[in-house]
């Protein structure tokens, strides 16, 4: 079984192998279209034959290994260029590798050939010959159109979040579907007194490193970023087997993750953020709504219940309440216990509903 970290990293790579090669097939319809039974290339003489399952491979490998370093090296190098020029640096770069691949691989190939240096005079007309080939640069024209199109879904990808987008090409919620799902409500503590000591652009700093440093508990234990509220941050997970550890498990590796980054918060600030969260599970509507923007949606009571649930963290002074029905989600033999409190009417709401807080034992 795959983590739900390995299957994000799968999921940002696969788009580098399958949009190449897709361009590869179309390529090769097109090229057959053109040419028909035709047995050489009019504008090299070189043989033509229809194939289309080889070259189909060789750009989902080549697409496959753009990817590997893109998701764990290149990307790194271009955070903080804006989208625009994130896509063309990265282009260039991939590119230029592209043709000196090409360079490296006609040069050795015909240094074997004629049993000669690679450096040899009579190898380079060979590969000065390939580089000035009008029908290189259209094919390198080509397939920069197939990278462009994997950079520019990945960045989408990346602002939307991979679900949203995959979700919206699968059309899996055009139709309003019901589906149970977790919520958890995180709010910032203290925020309207950061605001006020750091001024708007640090803070904003700020809040941007916080969001950082939960992102990867998130990713770790399969959560999905529903949307950014100011300081606060909606969480949601699909309910399934282990959901409710999942989601405590994520809660306290986000306490430890802003624990060990707290000098750099006071050295940067001044100050170290921290939080508390209302945790509750139900059935939700999810479907796609706007028209000049559109996102996709959940709507019910759960969403509302959870809210008003992380509201009375001040009044209990903890820093995470849940509902009675997530409390019983959890496993008889796990390491968290739900220890019950009062029934309390949620502003909102006529039933009372009891809050439990959570007591961690054996967790790591």
């Amino acid at each position: 079984m795959l983590s739900y970290r390995q299957k994000r990293v799968l999921l940002q790579i696969l788009p580098f192998g399958l949009i190449p090669a897709v361009f590869s097939l179309v390529h090769s319809v097109l090229e057959k279209g053109i040419l028909g039974d035709h047995p050489f290339y009019p504008s090299t003489g070189n043989p033509y034959e229809f194939r289309f399952v080889i070259p189909l491979l060789i750009s989902l490998v080549i697409g496959l290994l753009i990817g590997f370093f893109e998701v764990f090296y290149i990307n790194k190098w271009f955070q903080k260029r804006n989208f625009s020029e994130k896509i063309l640096f990265k282009l260039i770069v991939y590119m230029l590798t592209i043709v000196v691949a090409s360079v490296i691989i006609v040069a050795v190939g015909h240094s074997l050939e004629l049993n000669v240096s690679p450096f040899d005079p009579e190898v380079w007309t060979y590969v000065i010959a390939f580089l000035t080939d009008f029908a290189f640069w259209s094919i390198i024209c080509y397939y920069s159109l197939a990278i462009i199109s994997s950079l520019f879904y990945a960045e989408v990808s990346n602002n939307m979040g991979q679900a949203v987008l995959l979700n919206f090409f699968t059309g899996k919620y055009h139709q309003p579907t019901v589906e149970e799902r977790a919520y958890m409500f995180l709010d910032m503590k203290s925020s309207t007194t950061f605001a006020e000591q750091l001024g708007h652009v640090r803070y904003f700093r700020m809040l941007k490193e916080y969001y950082a440093d939960l992102s990867d508990p998130i990713l770790q234990f399969g959560g999905q970023i529903y949307q950014y509220v100011g300081d606060e941050v909606v969480i949601s997970w699909k309910v399934k087997a282990g959901f409710a550890e999942a989601a405590l498990r994520c809660f306290f590796a986000m306490k430890q993750a802003l624990e060990r980054q707290s000098e750099q918060y006071l050295k940067r600030y001044g100050v170290v953020p921290t939080f508390k969260a209302g945790i509750h599970y139900g059935k939700v509507t999810t479907g796609e709504v706007g028209v000049i923007k559109k996102e996709i949606a959940f709507s019910g009571d759960v969403l509302n219940t959870t809210a008003r649930i992380q509201s009375l963290c001040n009044s209990y002074q903890v820093d995470l309440l849940v509902s009675e029905a997530f409390a019983q989600a959890l496993a008889s033999n796990g390491p968290f216990n739900a220890l019950p409190l009062e029934k309390v009417v949620l502003r909102g709401k006529n039933e009372k509903v009891k809050l439990f807080v959570i007591e961690k034992s054996g967790y790591s």
